[in-house]
């Protein structure tokens, strides 16, 4: 989660429109993907309903992303081909808790995300969270400790892996 300024001057739908945008500049958000929904912005960045309603405001008036009601918003102008979901939700969610791990996010024996949380963060259900906690498990950045929750493997114990799993 990025550092939102809850008491600066520049109001939060902005800066959070601002790492949305970051995110479509960066390649991370591709034409035709979906921005998070509003229930993922309000986890991801604890803001209100009403605040995620102004972030798709936002990048709309800044001509980076188009809604279509009922299924939601996504980067590009509206005619853009929509992009298929070519990896796993179960990935996508293991592979985002890795780069939050490599980026120190997630610190070496201290608790990931509860299912619960991941659920709430990424719009899925339990099946899918449970499946990328266990992703994570066979690859070697986490381990379980039953009914103590799941946590982020030694430095020393994390796979070589060069790139995110597809």
């Amino acid at each position: 989660m990025s550092m939102l300024d809850r008491d600066g001057p520049v109001p939060l739908y902005v800066q959070v429109a601002e790492v949305i945008q970051e995110q479509i500049i960066s390649g991370q958000l591709l034409a035709g993907e979906a921005i998070p929904s509003e229930a993922a912005m309000e986890a991801e960045f604890d803001i209100a309903r009403t605040t995620a309603r102004s972030v798709a405001r936002e990048l709309r008036r800044r001509r980076l992303v188009h809604t279509i009601q009922g299924e939601g918003t996504f980067v590009g102008p509206l005619g853009v081909p929509r992009a298929k979901q070519t990896r796993a939700l179960h990935t996508i969610i293991a592979n985002d808790i890795v780069a939050r791990i490599r980026r120190g996010e997630l610190r070496p024996n201290r608790a990931i995300p509860s299912e619960k949380a991941l659920m709430r963060r990424h719009g899925v259900a339990k099946g899918t969270a449970r499946r990328a906690i266990a992703d994570l498990r066979e690859r070697g950045w986490v381990f379980t400790v039953p009914y103590r929750g799941t946590y982020v493997s030694d430095l020393e114990d994390w796979p070589d892996e060069l790139s995110l799993v597809e």
